[in-house]
């Protein structure tokens, strides 16, 4: 980025408009490249914790913490910085979710039961349409909470899911 910007300077010194508009536009596209690639990893870590909830049936305090912080780093990103319009859409996360939900059960199998199951055994025991289901069910809290109020409304919703009375009520 940094060539870019130089690059830039020396066309609006010389009057080549044209070209420092063409860079302008290359930067805009590298800025939001690299908000996307932040987006995907934290719905990658939203993932795996719901992965690991549906299939261990239960809810761990570090696993409600990385569901929130993911969900809360999401609508901060997501949000553009005119504070009125997204980079990914409410009605846009699907393939998203689909892309990012096979890295996810990789990473996931390593983690749950202790390892024990490899990539293709686990894909087996997720319920894959549930999974993205509720991961757009919060998902959707990122585009009516502001980020003050999102961690008490997903905890709310944490209380739904398998072991979730149990999280809430302090019981393992």
């Amino acid at each position: 980025m940094t060539q870019e910007l130089i690059d830039l300077r020396k066309s609006i010194l010389e009057g080549r408009y044209a070209d420092a508009l063409a860079i302008v536009d290359q930067l805009e596209g590298m800025s939001k490249q690299a908000i996307l690639r932040n987006l995907q990893s934290y719905l990658k870590i939203l993932l795996i914790h719901l992965i690991k909830n549906q299939v261990e049936q239960r809810l761990t305090n570090s696993w409600a913490n990385s569901i929130r912080n993911s969900i809360r780093e999401i609508k901060k990103l997501n949000l553009q910085d005119n504070k009125t319009s997204y980079y990914i859409k409410l009605d846009e996360w699907e393939s998203t979710l689909e892309e990012e939900f096979e890295e996810a059960i990789r990473e996931t199998s390593l983690e749950a039961f202790n390892g024990i199951y490899n990539e293709f055994e686990f894909t087996e025991m997720v319920d894959k349409a549930q999974v993205i289901e509720i991961a757009q069910r919060l998902l959707a809290l990122t585009y009516s909470y502001s980020v003050k109020e999102l961690p008490a409304i997903v905890a709310e919703n944490l209380t739904q899911l398998s072991g979730g009375e149990d999280w809430k009520a302090g019981r393992r």
